[in-house]
């Protein structure tokens, strides 16, 4: 069985949160369907409840809530997630992932539902601004 890395969104603060979760941790996300919620001790957030929204197998195929089970599926979709229309009633036949969790699931997504004691940047640490300095590709001329 693989890891899951999982994306948290604060919607509170604008801000989201990467963390991976082991072997061990991850058969209890096993079988979860989209729009449940979970407790955030998984992961180390204590008194946080998320609410898992979508994610991404490893080939790269979105989960979609209007398909069973846990396997791959051609589906027609007229909007997200898995197709953006760019002409006002298109439609497209793609390839997407069921709504439920299964070992083939790389990336799970899920927002804050219930907030804990700590913040989630005290948890996961302040992210650091990039300075911009030219890097090793530009020449001084």
């Amino acid at each position: 069985m693989a890891n899951f890395k999982i994306v948290i969104s604060d919607a509170g603060t604008k801000k989201s949160y990467q963390t991976e979760v082991d072997q061990d941790k991850a058969i209890a996300l096993v079988g979860k369907k989209l729009g449940e919620e979970i407790s955030g001790d998984l992961f180390g957030l204590s008194s946080y409840t998320l609410k898992i929204t979508g994610g991404t197998d490893k080939d790269g195929f979105p989960m979609h809530h209007s398909v069973q089970g846990q396997g791959k599926k051609r589906v027609l979709l007229k909007g997200p997630p898995g197709f953006y229309p760019t002409i006002k009633g298109q439609r497209k036949r793609k390839t997407v992932r069921g709504n439920t969790i299964s070992q083939y699931v790389a990336q799970i997504n899920a927002k804050v539902v219930k907030k804990g004691d700590k913040s989630l940047e005290e948890m996961f640490g302040k992210k650091e601004a990039k300075a911009e300095t030219g890097g090793e590709g530009s020449k001084a001329e």
